[in-house]
């Protein structure tokens, strides 16, 4: 299968990690085939993509109904997800070891009830952290205040993060801050931080899904803007990025063999048909970044996606871009929390929906098994 696009894609430094995961493709051999056909390096998991999976087929059936009928439904999602993630790391692993600890990631998700907690956030990525038990997992935290503080104490004791639900700048900076104050606190103790990976997941698609709706109801020539706000967005988070961990605060601990906390573009598939369908790898490729993209993201940019560093080309126009949507009334802050507020419930909603799956499912076994 022709990979030379996906193979430059990752040439020119972003690593293409894939945006799902079933138990079928983790023991069929498709997973493995992708790490070469598509030049995976990371996979990313959601408890939307595990609803799906869980709903489709009898892949789950066995592991479900030999597990204690103790359980609960969401006991029972964390039994089948943490098997599906270790096997994942697993079939990573050899990624992992090839580039010293610097790619070959799997996520795994907290639960939605403790975004604004970060006392449960910790204890819940500590739980998964030890369940899984492998050193190539990252442990998804959503990007709130709360989730920052977790973060500075998820790195301060040695787990590997993913904060994900990003949409403002500034929450971006909040974490690159929680991120450095825990690797700046286990060089204090004489701890190794080489071995400490996190991304920040920045979401992009979703930015000018909402702000393109706003335009719309503007009107008139405000419509000239959409489809820029997102790119312009995440272009000034990539250059928050570049500043943070250009500092000599940051040359300390990289001195120390610390890594830098990599960019993740999230949400890049096209939401808007009258958009390129790539047009969110195209204008987001660059050094230290990963983009992780579902299966159908992948295909479009192997057929003909356009590769040139554009991370940070025409930071001039992101800007502007963003000063002109402030002049005709957008007000970006109010853009992001409203985004970070809906993912939020997009989660609870996606993790109500998978426990009751998984209860219906445990029901249709057990009725079966009469």
């Amino acid at each position: 299968m022709d990979n030379h696009r996906l193979q430059a894609l990752h040439d020119a430094g972003q690593s293409i990690w894939l945006d799902y995961i079933d138990r079928s493709m983790l023991h069929n051999g498709d997973l493995e085939r992708r790490l070469t056909d598509d030049v995976l390096t990371g996979m990313t998991s959601n408890p939307t993509i595990f609803q799906k999976a869980l709903a489709e087929g009898t892949a789950y059936d066995a592991q479900l109904r030999s597990a204690p009928a103790s359980l609960d439904a969401n006991q029972l999602f964390e039994l089948v997800e943490t098997q599906d993630v270790r096997d994942a790391c697993d079939i990573f692993a050899d990624v992992y070891h090839s580039t010293k600890g610097e790619d070959g990631f799997v996520s795994i998700e907290v639960s939605p009830g403790v975004a604004n907690d970060a006392t449960a956030t910790v204890e819940e990525a500590h739980r998964l952290w030890t369940t899984v038990n492998r050193p190539n997992l990252l442990v998804k935290v959503p990007g709130t205040e709360e989730g920052a503080k977790a973060v500075r104490q998820l790195i301060t004791d040695g787990i590997n993060v993913n904060i994900t639900l990003l949409f403002a700048v500034k929450a971006h900076e909040r974490v690159i801050d929680a991120y450095i104050d825990g690797i700046e606190a286990r060089v204090a103790r004489g701890q190794p931080v080489d071995r400490i990976a996190s991304v920040a997941s920045f979401f992009v698609s979703r930015v000018d899904t909402e702000v393109d709706k706003r335009l719309e109801a503007i009107g008139g020539d405000a419509r000239q803007h959409e489809g820029k706000a997102a790119i312009a967005n995440a272009k000034t988070a990539y250059d928050l990025f570049v500043a943070k961990f250009g500092s000599a605060r940051w040359a300390a601990l990289e001195a120390k063999g610390a890594r830098v906390q990599r960019p993740l573009w999230a949400s890049t598939s096209t939401k808007n048909a009258a958009y390129r369908d790539v047009l969110y790898v195209e204008t987001l490729i660059g050094p230290h970044t990963v983009n992780t993209m579902p299966p159908t993201t992948i295909e479009d940019f192997r057929d003909h996606g356009l590769v040139a560093r554009t991370v940070d080309a025409n930071m001039e126009q992101a800007r502007a871009d963003l000063a002109a949507l402030a002049r005709i009334g957008i007000d970006m802050d109010d853009v992001t929390s409203t985004l970070l507020r809906e993912g939020i419930a997009s989660f609870e909603k996606s993790f109500a929906t998978l426990s009751d799956g998984i209860s219906a499912k445990i029901a249709q076994l057990r009725q079966s098994a009469v």
